[in-house]
């Protein structure tokens, strides 16, 4: 059979690349011991709140300036940092990684584990800590920018690296993109990103095309009433009564306005109302989160949230300069969308640097969210890709199966990761994407 002289040509070319990708898991290992692990401690036990990560943000600006050849800008959107490092002509890519702990006190039975307390911006004072793994996150991006600072002869083109505040707000991104990350620095032709999960075994990589995090809105309704003498309701207009209605009509919003075929949420996470246990007060607020994966779901359920509230008011004769008021909160993000072009050829070359058996699938059973989304908008043209990577050790997942203590959730004092094992993976899928995206 004859070879096409083509794929000869793409053969000669791709296996040194290969070659000099699977390189980088001994190089990341060594790094690790060398500087990384050092790094991810002290992010660990110095976790910030969001858009207070001044501390954070500081030693990112300081590790990404060690590497030669990256122009560092600092404070763009609040304490966000970016850095760029130019390598010839090319494309652009984006990297990121978002930095902000929790309002959490730290319960993981770690021997590093944070003690950190941070005066919020509400002016309350509060434990912190990483309980969502975004320290994993900054120090695989200085790793992975480290790895491609001593590789600039493999690839060429321009890297920004973003140092993200505020993720857990949903709003460092749109922060950062409106102090202009698009038009102060390079545009991206790719964006990439990823996080830690603990629902995966430590190591693993979960990439897929499409959908790979759904949009969220946080809502609050707030509903006037009448107040009056528990004794005598007849006299009053009982928001209680017409919080608790709205919240079980919202039940029917899914099911029977969503096609069952098209997966959506509503939650109400809080129900504020009263002080006192013979006085029906004078307001109610519910503050809901809304979860959906296509743009036309989003729009019909916020449609619907709206049509309940306020005709519960009218149905319990409030005025109509009374009825409930509906208002949807900054804390709101579009659909992460993984283009699958992108994504395919990200885990081609993940496969082939780090073992095919490094990819898992696993179906997607939550609804959660990411404001990466707001990088890779379509309207921005800009193509991403957004990936998993494990972060519980095997034996975890055994033990709970026979029996033993469930896998630690995000965002739960209880939270914690193989430290190594994750900055390790991130490090080099976020530098094998890279220079394969930007290969000579």
């Amino acid at each position: 059979m004859r070879i096409p002289t083509t794929l000869i040509a793409t053969c000669l070319i791709a296996a040194p690349a290969i070659a000099q990708q699977q390189d980088i898991v001994a190089a990341v290992d060594d790094d690790y011991s060398a500087h990384l692990e050092a790094l991810f401690l002290d992010f660990h036990q110095n976790p910030e709140l969001s858009f207070l990560e001044t501390r954070t943000a500081t030693a990112m600006a300081r590790e990404l300036r060690a590497i030669d050849g990256i122009d560092v800008t600092e404070k763009v959107g609040g304490t966000g940092v970016v850095g760029v490092m130019r390598n010839g002509d090319g494309p652009v890519l984006l990297m990121r990684a978002d930095m902000d702990g929790l309002p959490l006190k730290e319960d993981s039975g770690l021997h590093y584990a944070a003690t950190t307390k941070q005066v919020d911006r509400d002016g309350a004072v509060k434990p912190v800590m990483h309980a969502c793994g975004h320290d994993v996150h900054i120090t695989a991006l200085v790793g992975a920018a480290r790895q491609l600072g001593r590789r600039r002869d493999q690839w060429k083109g321009t890297i920004v690296f973003v140092v993200q505040p505020a993720e857990e707000r949903i709003a460092g991104a749109r922060a950062m993109l409106a102090d202009g990350l698009y038009t102060r620095f390079p545009k991206p032709d790719y964006a990439i990103g990823f996080h830690v999960t603990t629902a995966y075994p430590a190591g693993k990589i979960g990439l897929d095309p499409g959908v790979a995090l759904s949009s969220a809105n946080s809502v609050d309704i707030t509903i006037p009433g009448v107040g009056a003498h528990g004794a005598s309701p007849h006299l009053g207009k009982d928001p209680i009564l017409m919080g608790a209605e709205i919240v079980m009509a919202l039940q029917t919003l899914v099911s029977r306005t969503i096609s069952p075929l098209k997966p959506g949420v509503v939650t109400v996470g809080s129900f504020q109302a009263g002080n006192k246990h013979n006085i029906i007060p004078d307001n109610a607020v519910l503050q809901l989160s809304l979860r959906a994966d296509e743009e036309e779901t989003r729009r019909k359920l916020l449609d619907g949230i709206r049509r309940i509230a306020v005709n519960v008011g009218r149905m319990n004769g409030m005025p109509e300069d009374r009825l409930p008021q509906v208002t949807i909160g900054p804390e709101s993000t579009p659909v992460t969308y993984n283009d699958p072009d992108l994504t395919e050829r990200v885990r081609g070359a993940l496969a082939a640097a780090l073992g095919k058996d490094v990819l898992i699938y696993q179906p997607r059973d939550w609804m959660g969210s990411e404001d990466f989304a707001y990088f890779i908008q379509r309207d921005l043209k800009v193509p991403g890709a957004f990936f998993w990577v494990g972060g519980t050790p095997q034996s975890e997942f055994e033990a709970a199966k026979n029996g033993g203590p469930p896998v630690r959730p995000h965002h739960s004092p209880l939270f914690r990761v193989d430290a190594k094992a994750s900055v390790t993976r991130g490090t080099q899928a976020m530098a094998v994407a890279a220079l394969d995206l930007l290969r000579k």
